[in-house]
C-alpha cells in the first residue's frame, strides 16, 4: 500500500487512513511493517501527526490545507553556532522575577556575565547556569548577569522562551521594556520586536508592574494569558495567549489565525535573507490562516498562489514580490 509515493506521502496517507473508522485490522498491521522498514518512515509519521495537530488547532480556515500538506515544509535551515562574550553593564526596564525551590548549587559570589545571540533563521536552545533553559528566536539578543543575590537577564532584542529552574533565594529577572513583570512559575516567553514587549505566560503565574512607588501600576497574567507593553511604558489589557502559536514557534513553526498578510510577512521575514513584499499594500489587509515552518518561503509563496491566487515574480536573488494576478 502506498509503495509509490515518497516517505512524506506515506505518512500522510497512512495517517488519513488510520483516522477512518473504516481502517482495518490488516491495514493496521500493514502499517506497523511500513513503520518498522525505515526509521525515515518513523520520522516522517510523526511529523505528519505534527503537522495535522497544529492544523487542528485552525479548524478549516482558508489557507490550512495549502500551508499544512499542499505547501509541505523543507526542513529547518542549518544552525550557526551563537557567540559568547562579556558585555558592558546595559540599562534595565522590564523585570521578570521567578522565585521556586532548587537543589542547585550557588555560584561564587562574583557575578558571571554571558551574552547570546542568534543569526537570521536560527534558533538556539541554551541552558543558563542555574539549570534554566532559554529557547532564544531568530534575530535574537540577550545578556546574563548571575551573582550571589540575583539571575538577572536582559532580552535586547528578539523574542526568548524561559523555563526557569527554582531557586529560592535568587528571583530570576529578565529585562526587556519599560516594565517589571514579576513570574511566580516555570514557563513564560518574552519579546522585544519594533519597540514594543509582549509577555505571555504557558504555565505559572506572572505579576507585570510598571514604574516604582506611588506611581506603579499592574496587572497579572494567568498561564493562557499575554499583555503588551508600548514604548511609553503603558501595559495593555490582558489578552487570551494563542497557545498554538506559543508552543509551535520554538519547533520552528508558525501558526496564524485570521491574521494580515502583511502581518504574515513580517513575521516570516525575520527567518529569512529572501524577503517577501507587497506590490499593492492594499493587499496587506487580506486574512490568512496556516501553519508554516520559519523561513520557509517558498513553501509560504506557493500557498499563496494557491489558496488566493497571488502572483509571485522573483526580483534579484533575495526578494519576491506578491501581486494580484493580471486580469
Amino acid at each position: 500500500m502506498f509503495e509509490h509515493d515518497t516517505g512524506v506521502s506515506q505518512a500522510d496517507a497512512w495517517l488519513a487512513r488510520l483516522m477512518s473508522p473504516e481502517c482495518a485490522p490488516d491495514e493496521r498491521a500493514a502499517f506497523e511493517d511500513w513503520l518498522a522498514q525505515s526509521p525515515d518512515n518513523i520520522a516522517a509519521y510523526l511529523e505528519a501527526e505534527r503537522i495535522h495537530a497544529l492544523a487542528a488547532g485552525l479548524g478549516s480556515e482558508d489557507l490550512l490545507r495549502a500551508a499544512a500538506h499542499a505547501a509541505r515544509r523543507k526542513p529547518a535551515p542549518a544552525q550557526r553556532n551563537w557567540r559568547e562574550w562579556v558585555p558592558a553593564a546595559a540599562a534595565a526596564v522590564l523585570v521578570v522575577a521567578v522565585a521556586t525551590t532548587t537543589l542547585w548549587p550557588r555560584p561564587a559570589e562574583k557575578a558571571i556575565v554571558q551574552q547570546f545571540m542568534t543569526a537570521q533563521g536560527e534558533q538556539r536552545e541554551i541552558t543558563l547556569f542555574d539549570g534554566t533553559v532559554l529557547r532564544l528566536d531568530t534575530g535574537s539578543e540577550i545578556t546574563t548577569d548571575f551573582d550571589g543575590d540575583q539571575r538577572l537577564v536582559e532580552l535586547v532584542r528578539g523574542r526568548a522562551q524561559f523555563v526557569v529552574a527554582a531557586d529560592p533565594d535568587r528571583p530570576f529577572l529578565v529585562k526587556a521594556g519599560p516594565g517589571t513583570v514579576r513570574d511566580i512559575g516555570t514557563t513564560f516567553q518574552v519579546s522585544r520586536i519594533d519597540g514594543q514587549v509582549n509577555v505571555g505566560l504557558l504555565e505559572g503565574r506572572v505579576d507585570v508592574s510598571v514604574g516604582s512607588g506611588a506611581q506603579v501600576r499592574r496587572s497579572e497574567l494567568a498561564p493562557g494569558e499575554q499583555l503588551t507593553i508600548d514604548g511609553r511604558g503603558v501595559i495593555g489589557a490582558r489578552q487570551l495567549l494563542d497557545l498554538a502559536a506559543a508552543h509551535a514557534w520554538p519547533q520552528g513553526d508558525l501558526v496564524f489565525r485570521q491574521r494580515r498578510l502583511d502581518e504574515l510577512l513580517a513575521e516570516m521575514n525575520r527567518y529569512s535573507p529572501v524577503q517577501l513584499r507587497l506590490q499593492d499594500p492594499a493587499l496587506g489587509s487580506l486574512q490568512v490562516s496556516g501553519v508554516f515552518h520559519a523561513g520557509d518561503q517558498e513553501a509560504l509563496v506557493a500557498a499563496l498562489e494557491r489558496g488566493w491566487s497571488l502572483r509571485a515574480q522573483r526580483e534579484g536573488a533575495e526578494e519576491i514580490v506578491l501581486s494580484r494576478p493580471t486580469q
